[in-house]
């Protein structure tokens, strides 16, 4: 890695340490600056109704990890998981925390290991082959989101019920990390910037630096749509890698040679 050069962590704080310690463990240095939160789903009840309906389910998708606490922190006494449900998810840190969760790894789906991105895009061939006709299907994210996978469903006659297990909005930032947001704003060249969300651009242009000019930074996404976001926004250089830390630090590479 370029000497100076260090990778600003724009996920939610309650997903940064680990992040951050894999990162470190590929000699990436890091500044944790998250841009978006989360909360609890503005309306409670919508997890709880979600258990209700999950005994009748064929599938539960879980748009992230942060979809899997919301659901999960609203678990009744002694529910378990019905055998009957798929658990489906686009990403390997949403895995393991169904996995932690209690889900059973046979009903736990997700892209394969070699899909070019971890998307609905990429999830749906591995539902596509079942019997959706009359099936429930519940899609458990935040407030609002994709309904790509939702119309594939539909089109194959299941039932599609949508549940807020919890919110994402922008960041009320700490002194130190207003400090190094000031610093990063200072210093481009010095610092790249990882993008996990659409949402983290969005909140970096309305709100915590709605004047600044990214010429000269450079960016990771995890993903072509936060990518063509990053782009819109004026970033200098994009570059693509899948969310994991391995092949963050190899993109944050390749960006800087």
């Amino acid at each position: 890695m370029a000497p100076g050069r260090r990778l600003l962590l724009t996920r939610p704080r309650q997903q940064a340490g680990a992040w951050a310690e894999s990162l470190a463990a590929f000699g990436v240095e890091v500044r944790l600056l998250p841009l978006i939160e989360i909360a609890a789903a503005a309306d409670p009840a919508e997890a709880r109704q979600a258990w209700a309906e999950l005994p009748q389910a064929a599938l539960a998708m879980f748009v992230s990890p942060n979809a899997v606490a919301g659901f999960f922190a609203a678990r009744p006494p002694g529910a378990g998981w019905p055998s009957q449900a798929l658990a489906a998810t686009v990403g390997p840190g949403s895995a393991r925390a169904l996995l932690d969760a209690g889900v059973p790894p046979a009903q736990i789906v997700q892209p394969a290991a070699d899909a070019a991105s971890l998307d609905s895009e990429h999830l749906w061939p591995q539902l596509a082959s079942l019997d959706w006709q009359g099936r429930l299907a519940l899609i458990l994210r935040g407030e609002g989101g994709r309904d790509w996978l939702g119309q594939r469903l539909l089109e194959r006659g299941a039932e599609v019920r949508y549940r807020s297990v919890y919110q994402r909005r922008c960041a009320q930032l700490v002194a130190a990390e207003a400090e190094v947001l000031a610093e990063a704003l200072a210093r481009p060249q010095a610092h790249a910037w990882l993008f996990s969300s659409s949402e983290a651009v969005d909140c970096l242009q309305q709100r915590l630096a709605p004047q600044a000019d990214w010429a000269y930074s450079l960016c990771v996404a995890t993903h072509a749509r936060i990518a063509a976001r990053a782009e819109a926004l004026g970033f200098g250089h994009v570059v693509l890698a899948r969310p994991q830390p391995q092949a963050v630090a190899e993109a944050l590479l390749a960006l800087q040679t």
